[in-house]
Formats: structure tokens, C-alpha cells, sequence
């Protein structure tokens, strides 16, 4: 049975200052639903992403669903449907689609843990398997100055070479990259806290001293139950029901998942 907890009381009564970290996951704990479904349903509504291309991206991630696909090649699939693309023009259409789309989907109980966190001086970090042109703008616009999460990987003139630049952040490399932050600005990791709620990031929620699952999915949910974790019920305003129309595919890796469809709707902007 998961406890019950004030963590808004908890993060006042602990300890702190910048040796804290407080590490956030994106889809589903910051934010209800994909921030890249909303990159992906803004190309789709102005009928620039071929239904050939949709399709050949659903194909893929049922593969990875089956074990036959890694989530890297998962990636460097959506990634390859961007080639040659300007990045600063995918940044263009990120903090576009933030402020129509995203903004209004952030918890607002999260954005009171960030501002709790904030008060008690820790280090903020949004920690993602999410790209760059999802998480940064819900990054800036809740003040954490901080970002774990993909990249793309450029060619000199700063334009997309269709690969994703390794190590891939996503289960144990998004463990290991958070350990190697906390290294490098001397945070300790087992006073920290970690949110988020997917099944992949059991490795890191393993690692901190403070595990907070968000809405967790079945499998996070069960080692929460075994842990002793306790869990977070969050809800945006008007929110009914699953947080958005992939909820039910938990196995699939929704963020790889959301990255290809978020790839396959923003390559309508080369046709």
C-alpha cells in the first residue's frame, strides 16, 4: 500500500539549499498528455503530414512495442523525417505551439512543487526523454533552468542531420545522465526528489532519496506498491478522463512514440 503525503509540507520540512535536486519528468507529470502529440495535431490540422507518412511512423512504434524495434531506432526514425530542417526553426514552432497549446495543460499542483522546490533553494532540473523543442518551453516557462532530455544532432550550418545525438536519454542512460549532473554540480542525489511517471524511469526513481511518482503507469505503479513510494494524483483543469488519446499504450514508450509523430507533422513544413 503507497502512503499518503502533504508534498508541498514535505519540501517545506526538509532540508534545503542547492545540494537538493528536484528532477522532473515532462509527458504526463509536468504536463497532462504529449507536448509532441501537440506539435504533431497542429501540423496534422493544417494537412501537412501525408497519411503514408503517419502510417509508416504507427508501424514503427508498433514494432517497438513487440520488441522488434529499439527505442533509438525508434527516434532515429522521427528524427530522419527532419532532415535538413533549421533548428531554429523547430524552436520557432516549440514555443509556438507551448503558448497555443501546452501552457494550459500544466498541472497546476506541479507548478506548485516546482515554486516549493524554488523556495527552498534547490537545484531544478527537468529530466525527459522528450526533444529539446518539447521541453524547453515548459522548462523556461516554469523557471527550471535546467535540462536533461534529447538533441538533435546538427551539421554546421545548424541544420538537422536526421540523428539523434547519443547517449539516448531514456530509462538507465536517463539514470545515468541525472548521476552525472549531480556529480558535476555537486547535488546529492540521495537527498533529491524525482517526479515523473513512466515504467523506464524506475532506474532513476531507484536512485534518489525522495521518489515521487506522478500518475504512475502499471508497472511504475506496482514498484511504488512494493516501495512504499508514495504517489501523486494530479488533474489539469477540465481534465476528464485519460490525459490524452495514447494513454492506453503505456508499453509503447510514449515518448518515443510522441517524438515520431511530432516528427512526421513537422516535416509538412519543408512541403
Amino acid at each position: 500500500m503507497t502512503p499518503t503525503i502533504d508534498p508541498l509540507a514535505q519540501i517545506a520540512a526538509g532540508p534545503a539549499g542547492p545540494t537538493v535536486g528536484a528532477f522532473f519528468d515532462l509527458d504526463g507529470t509536468l504536463v497532462a498528455g504529449f507536448t509532441a502529440a501537440a506539435h504533431a495535431s497542429d501540423r496534422l490540422r493544417n494537412g501537412q503530414a501525408r497519411i503514408g507518412e503517419v502510417l509508416g511512423v504507427v508501424e514503427a512504434s508498433l514494432r517497438y512495442k513487440l520488441g522488434r524495434m529499439q527505442f533509438e531506432k525508434l527516434l532515429d526514425r522521427a528524427a530522419g523525417y527532419l532532415r535538413g530542417d533549421a533548428l531554429a526553426d523547430l524552436d520557432a514552432a516549440g514555443e509556438r505551439v507551448f503558448a497555443e497549446q501546452v501552457a494550459e495543460k500544466i498541472y497546476p499542483l506541479m507548478r506548485q512543487i516546482v515554486e516549493a522546490h524554488r523556495d527552498r533553494g534547490h537545484t531544478l532540473v527537468m529530466s525527459s526523454s522528450a526533444l529539446t523543442i518539447h521541453a524547453e518551453p515548459v522548462a523556461r516557462a516554469l523557471g527550471i533552468p535546467d535540462v536533461i532530455c534529447n538533441t538533435f544532432e546538427l551539421d554546421p550550418d545548424g541544420l538537422l542531420t536526421g540523428r539523434i545525438t547519443r547517449p539516448i536519454v531514456w530509462g538507465r542512460q536517463k539514470a545515468a545522465a541525472a548521476q552525472r549532473f549531480c556529480a558535476r554540480r555537486e547535488v546529492d542525489i540521495r537527498q533529491s526528489y524525482f517526479y515523473a511517471d513512466g515504467d523506464e524511469d524506475a532506474a532513476l526513481m531507484k536512485l534518489v532519496g525522495h521518489p515521487r511518482p506522478v500518475n504512475p503507469r502499471a508497472g511504475l505503479a506496482a514498484l511504488a506498491a512494493a516501495e512504499g513510494w508514495p504517489v501523486l494524483r494530479v488533474s489539469a483543469p477540465g481534465q476528464r478522463g485519460s490525459a490524452d488519446a495514447l494513454g492506453h499504450l503505456p508499453a509503447m514508450g510514449r515518448a518515443a512514440l510522441a517524438a515520431a509523430f511530432s516528427a512526421v507533422a513537422l516535416r509538412g513544413r519543408r512541403r
